[in-house]
């Protein structure tokens, strides 16, 4: 098990890294890099070295949010294309309900929530019905990851609370899965936390 997989899954039950400041460097997976903190501790995902030096022009980084640092994500992203916006980083746990009218579709795979997803994961699957769509993969060092895209026509009618709801039935009871959600994402945020969902930290990612 990759070791900022065991951190993520640890956070899940309440087992936090120190809050000491510190970074802990692990070595990425696959070709998806990044900046993983949790309070007061920061897993630094990127091959070695993660430091830079004087001649750099770039703040070290720590524990207390240094490792967000544009100019240390930047600097350490300096070979990606592109490098990923902040995240908080939730997680709930499935309830193996079942699917609640949630069908295998591709009507979505244009979709730039798709594509982004089949970009930076594996084993992409998409379920939806007249309110929208979830996906569904193998993310982040292995761990099951969550996204959902509700049509506009629901605004303010719960569309969006309902597929998250719904989704939650396709994960098998008690097993944990993430959802990164932007800060700023005020209407996805709450309707997450109302359904359950938990922070436990903040991701930033690119890849490579």
């Amino acid at each position: 098990m990759h070791p900022l997989f065991r951190a993520l899954l640890d956070a899940t039950e309440g087992r936090f890294p120190p809050v000491d400041g510190g970074v802990t460097h692990v070595e990425p997976p696959g070709r998806v890099q990044g900046v993983v903190a949790f309070t007061g501790h920061t897993y630094v995902m990127a091959p070695a070295p993660i430091l830079p030096t004087d001649d750099d022009g770039v703040p070290a980084p720590d524990g207390y949010g240094g490792s967000h640092d544009p100019r240390y994500v930047a600097w350490l992203a300096r070979d990606a294309a592109e490098i990923g916006v902040l995240d908080a980083v939730l997680f709930a746990r499935g309830t193996g309900a079942g699917s609640a009218g949630l069908e295998p579709t591709d009507r979505h795979d244009q979709h730039h929530r798709v594509e982004h997803a089949r970009a930076i994961r594996d084993d992409v699957r998409v379920f939806g019905d007249e309110r929208g769509f979830v996906t569904l993969s193998t993310g982040l060092v292995g761990r099951t990851e969550f996204g959902v895209e509700a049509d506009p026509a629901g605004h303010n009618r719960g569309w969006g609370r309902s597929l998250v709801a719904d989704a939650l039935g396709l994960i098998p009871d008690g097993e944990p899965v993430f959802a990164a959600v932007s800060p700023g994402n005020a209407r996805s945020m709450r309707a997450f936390l109302a359904l359950g969902f938990v922070p436990i930290g903040s991701e930033q990612l690119w890849v490579v």
